[in-house]
């Protein structure tokens, strides 16, 4: 056999180069037919790549360590089942059509772990993901700006199919620029899909971008094919402090999911 070849084939078939032998070995001894030996290694081939793709998907979602949904307490979120969040983790019925999730509650609440949870499902079901927090983005889109690259920067994160901007309400106009936000929003508008977490209502929006019908636009763009969860619960942080003081025990709390229709 060709040398250059074979090195190709390794490179292009990297699993099938190291399991051949082993399932060639294997098929002599108990007498598979060709098709059997050749779909067995075809399979093993196909895992393996899916593997080796989840492991880079994770590396560029830059997603907080330790955020699952076997870590998230869903007793302290009654309202949020496990179930529903599955199905959202499946991608299938929302990421394909550009729609939109929204997490609102206090600090501490636990919509950034529930956020990073769904990012990790959704790319261990295919899906690529990006987890950042907004200030950092808006930074970043700032910067792009200034280099007249703002439009090449929003593009290249088209390749992600879900973006998570987490603490959307802590960018605040004053600060800078922050209309390269709206930009974002508006280029992914039916497109793509985004996951956004805030600690302030609707209303409350004002303060981050430059005026009101800016605000507006960003929000009517947002909310349109969007889900909406309310995590209207005690900060985890505080909870578990006041736990540790007097015993076992926990404060009822409540979280409210709805859906905007069209």
């Amino acid at each position: 056999m060709n040398t250059a070849n074979t090195v190709d084939t390794g490179r292009r078939l990297p699993a099938i180069k190291v399991l051949w032998p082993q399932f060639a070995e294997q098929s002599d001894k108990e007498g598979w037919p060709a098709a059997r030996f050749l779909a067995t290694i075809a399979e093993h081939e196909i895992a393996e790549r899916g593997r080796r793709r989840v492991e880079r998907h994770l590396v560029e979602a830059r997603l907080p360590a330790g955020k699952t949904f076997d870590t998230f307490d869903f007793e302290a979120v009654p309202m949020i089942s496990k179930a529903q969040v599955t199905a959202l983790a499946a991608g299938d019925s929302w990421l394909g059509k550009g729609a939109n999730l929204l997490l609102f509650g206090p600090p501490g609440g636990g919509k950034s772990h529930l956020a990073a949870a769904i990012g990790l499902a959704l790319i261990e079901n295919g899906w690529r993901v990006l987890f950042t927090r907004t200030t950092d983005l808006v930074q970043k889109l700032q910067v792009a700006r200034r280099e007249l690259n703002l439009e090449a920067a929003i593009n290249r994160l088209d390749r992600f199919d879900l973006l998570i901007l987490d603490d959307l309400a802590y960018v605040t106009k004053d600060q800078a620029d922050t209309s390269v936000l709206f930009e974002l929003i508006s280029a992914r508008y039916e497109r793509r899909s985004m996951l956004i977490t805030a600690n302030q209502p609707f209303g409350e929006w004002n303060r981050v971008f430059p005026d009101p019908a800016m605000t507006l636009a960003a929000i009517d763009h947002l909310v349109h094919h969007a889900t909406i969860v309310e995590m209207n619960v005690e900060s985890y942080r505080r909870r578990t402090a006041l736990e540790r003081k007097r015993g076992p025990g926990r404060p009822p709390s409540h979280a409210t999911p709805k859906t905007v229709a069209d």
